[in-house]
């Protein structure tokens, strides 16, 4: 099977592969255009269609600029990398600015209703110094309204809503915007710092040679190239971040982690998934699995000889610290609401169900079976068991291996979980996608320790 996945990710230079993700994407945003249920999916839609539609154009063009100069830039990494963030640009950003320029105009069908959630706790934030509503505050509310009521994020998320909050109903004060911002600035960091080459010796200076041979070059440009693109233009990427959007930085922060792991920058790799960990709880299966990776990381070099870095105090640092720090002030505040949004609504125990109900096999089990959601449960703890199990006997040793620990154990989840979202699936697919990127990224890096350790073993 990965065997069949890397002959057609590599088919025509990768281009053969753009064209079918193009293709049917187009499909995908004209049908969602005619059929949605949901009025901010049309819109997205109807202008995404035009833009996977000119992307499928620009492949068939990149095909035959190919078969009559095959070594064109145009055709190759920088080309398809240019396409993939124009695509962006066409099928995410610009819907995106185009509901929210609506929105502000006065459309209130122009955005899903966790935009205006977290405006909302971006202004609690701002007058009162906690996001969250007390269960009392909720109840209170009118029924159609209690479910914009609750929270269910961690403290950090509230900040996207500040804009608004303190400027007012302006398009640019749209927390989507900022979550577009805070998405780009991650995935440009991680992709600048995987294409960076020369590694630091001992000394300080560049480790000599370290750039890897041109095909590896090729091969790992090629790998960002569809790593990048499976984590923004694929359209369950693009159409989160146009109508709702506050999954994308969790998820652009968790890869730039991975990608400052691949590269032994655990202090950054710490701040980014800590970052992450203090906007929602789907980061914490990923600080744990990078939590790991650096105490084996610790270990190794520990047995190996005297190291430059310490991977788990730097990692720590960040992970730990930055979730702890937001939480601190809603605690003192007021712990009850607290709990009330972070933990008793996304378990349950709210005043109203979470409308969560994609159907996967976790919500089908809950609601076709006699005491379903405790057979999902199980079934989810089961898995979760056997992740554990796994991580124990064959911990992660290469950010590589980390972003498949977690691509796979987040899909086990979110197939299992009896309250759960279609859009939730990005996550795996980015981070299983991110692998091989990592991994020939690694590559750099596992040559620059080798000649490290031989220039400490020569120094007198």
């Amino acid at each position: 099977m990965i065997g069949w996945w890397h002959r057609a990710d590599r088919a025509a230079g990768g281009l053969a592969a753009d064209l079918v993700l193009y293709a049917l994407s187009t499909a995908f945003a004209a049908v969602t255009a005619v059929t949605s249920t949901l009025l901010p999916h049309r819109a997205w839609g109807a202008v995404a269609a035009v833009g996977y539609l000119a992307a499928t154009v620009a492949v068939l063009g990149q095909l035959l600029v190919r078969r009559r100069r095959p070594a064109s830039r145009l055709s190759g990494a920088a080309g398809r990398a240019v396409l993939v963030a124009a695509t962006w640009a066409g099928t995410a950003l610009l819907p995106l600015v185009w509901q929210a320029v609506e929105r502000a105009g006065g459309r209130l069908d122009r955005a899903q209703e966790e935009v205006l959630v977290i405006e909302h706790s971006g202004a609690r934030l701002l007058d009162h110094g906690t996001p969250y509503l007390t269960r009392d505050a909720i109840a209170a509310l009118p029924a159609g309204e209690q479910l914009l009521g609750y929270t269910p994020y961690q403290p950090g998320m509230a900040i996207f809503g500040l804009p608004r909050a303190a400027v007012g109903t302006v398009w640019w004060t749209d927390a989507r915007i900022w979550f577009a911002v805070a998405t780009a600035v991650a995935l440009v960091a991680a992709v600048r710092l995987l294409r960076r080459d020369a590694a630091v010796s001992t000394t300080g200076g560049a480790a000599p040679d370290a750039t890897p041979p041109t095909g590896g070059v090729a091969a790992r440009d090629a790998a960002l190239v569809r790593a990048v693109q499976l984590a923004t233009v694929l359209p369950v990427c693009a159409l989160t971040l146009a109508t709702g959007g506050d999954d994308l930085p969790v998820l652009a922060l968790c890869l730039l982690a991975l990608a400052c792991a691949a590269r032994d920058r655990y202090l950054g790799a710490g701040l980014a998934v800590g970052l992450a960990a203090a906007l929602k709880l789907f980061a914490w299966p990923v600080l744990l699995v990078l939590l790991i990776h650096t105490v084996v990381q610790a270990r190794h070099r520990r047995s190996a000889g005297p190291w430059p870095t310490r991977p788990g105090p730097r990692f720590a640092i960040g992970a730990v610290g930055l979730p702890l720090v937001t939480l601190i002030p809603a605690q003192l505040v007021d712990s009850a609401a607290l709990v009330e949004n972070v933990l008793r609504f996304p378990l349950g125990h709210g005043l109203v169900t979470s409308p969560a109900q994609s159907p996967f096999p976790g919500h089908l089990i809950a609601q076709a079976l006699p005491g379903g959601r405790l057979v999902a449960a199980g079934l989810l703890v089961a898995a979760g068991l056997a992740i554990a199990v796994q991580l124990l006997r064959r911990p992660p040793r290469t950010a590589a291996s980390t972003a498949l620990f977690c691509g796979y154990g987040l899909l086990a989840a979110i197939l299992l979980m009896p309250s759960t979202r279609f859009g939730y699936l990005l996550y795996p697919v980015a981070f299983l996608a991110w692998a091989p990127a990592l991994r020939l990224a690694g590559s750099t890096g596992r040559t620059a320790d080798s000649r490290r350790n031989s220039l400490a073993a020569s120094t007198p």
